[in-house]
């Protein structure tokens, strides 16, 4: 008698380390990021503001794009340091800058009419999912036993 398998019973999934999963989660949070910024410039009368030198109620300067580009180099750095940086700063980094990122996501949402609500709230959802996962696997992040040498 011949036992036959199906493709569905020979498929595994090898581990991830905690390192691979907040580097992913923080590539898919600046992507998202910068998106919903470039998506929102085919918002009306976005860049007539622009091309006037105005972005929401803030005059165009040098201090204003160098606050952004901040903003937005973060999580860019987040998935490197989420790879190179050392198991103990890795995951006070991520707490820590997770954290901080998730009410600065929430500000987003500030002065934007009820027409928005859909687009920024989806994007500040899956943001703050994002950031959530972030903090619950660098919080939970496997301990080793520590090794005595004699």
């Amino acid at each position: 008698m011949t036992t036959r398998t199906t493709t569905a019973a020979l498929l595994d999934s090898a581990p991830i380390t905690v390192q691979a999963k907040l580097t992913a989660a923080w590539t898919s949070f600046m992507f998202l990021y910068v998106y919903v910024d470039v998506i929102g410039f085919y918002k009306p009368g976005v860049l007539d503001g622009i091309q006037n030198g105005l972005v929401w109620e803030f005059e165009v300067s040098a201090a204003l794009l160098t606050t952004f580009l901040v903003s937005v180099s973060i999580p860019a750095l987040m998935v490197v340091l989420s790879t190179a940086l050392p198991a103990r700063a890795n995951r006070i980094t991520n707490l820590v800058v997770a954290t901080l990122y998730i009410p600065f996501t929430l500000f987003n949402a500030v002065g934007e009419t009820w027409e928005w609500a859909a687009y920024y709230g989806f994007a500040i959802v899956v943001e703050v999912l994002l950031l959530a996962a972030i903090l619950r696997w660098a919080w939970s992040w496997p301990r080793t036993a520590a090794r005595v040498t004699p």
